[in-house]
């Protein structure tokens, strides 16, 4: 556990301190709260015409016209940011040289990992944190359903997890960060596209993509729901890439 306490400690030293994190947290909430102003504008506008048209009032809703495609939007947000502040995990450990003394140091490879997973998990809880005031500011206006607001964190959370590992992957396969970063940028949206291929597909590979689009697994938390079996996915996907960079880095720095 001290193992682990030390990388998360000097990741998130090297990751604060870094102004790639400022820039990708600062696009990121400027273009979410663009997003947000946006929606809740034009709710703002059906909610005046409703005004003089009962039948419009009566499908104005919150929660679907503001909350749910919120989330949705902080889902794209989120799959340009995130290889930005992965890509730089392992990549930057090869190019300065400093990944062989990873491997000397009494400390385990899994604790590694962890460590620099952990980190970047609170770093994406932190950048959402940044979103909280744009709820608070509809609750101010209006009646918000927290439960549902909650099921959508939790959902962007686990997403914005299986980003993460997946950037962690693509960043122990090569020490350029531009490379990394857009080896994981393609792999997220492939991973994103499946699910659109369902149309096109037969009914049993058609099922299959849909089962492991990424984006997919969201729906029913932006909609107030917490589905077991999208956490199972999520949870999996991401055991799945920290698995495989764990692997890669045992196969190719063993040690004697």
């Amino acid at each position: 556990m001290r193992q682990i306490i030390a990388m998360f400690k000097k990741e998130l030293s090297i990751t604060f301190s870094s102004p790639i994190f400022y820039a990708a947290a600062f696009i990121f909430l400027v273009v979410s709260g663009y997003f947000f102003y946006t929606n809740t504008a034009y709710f703002s506008v059906l909610c005046f015409q409703a005004g003089t048209n009962p039948l419009l009032s009566e499908k104005l809703n919150l929660s679907d016209m503001v909350i749910e495609p919120f989330f949705g939007d902080l889902s794209v947000i989120l799959l340009l940011m995130l290889p930005l502040i992965t890509m730089r995990m392992y990549a930057e450990e090869k190019k300065v040289g400093t990944i062989e003394l990873l491997f000397t140091y009494p400390i385990s490879d899994v604790a590694v990992l962890t460590g620099k997973f952990c980190a970047t998990m609170l770093v994406l809880v932190t950048m959402l944190a940044g979103t909280i005031p744009y709820m608070i500011i509809l609750e101010v206006f209006g009646n918000l359903e927290w439960g549902m607001i909650i099921s959508g964190y939790l959902g962007i959370i686990l997403l914005g997890g299986s980003f993460i590992t997946l950037g962690i992957f693509t960043s122990s396969l090569t020490e350029n960060q531009i490379v990394a970063a857009v080896l994981s940028f393609g792999a997220l949206l492939l991973f994103w596209m499946f699910g659109w291929t369902k149309a096109i597909s037969g009914p049993a590979l058609g099922r299959v993509l849909e089962y492991i689009s990424i984006i997919k697994h969201l729906d029913p938390f932006t909609r107030g729901l917490i589905d077991t079996r999208a956490i199972v996915f999520y949870v999996l996907f991401m055991l799945f890439w920290l698995f495989l960079t764990l692997r890669f880095l045992n196969s190719r720095y063993w040690r004697s």
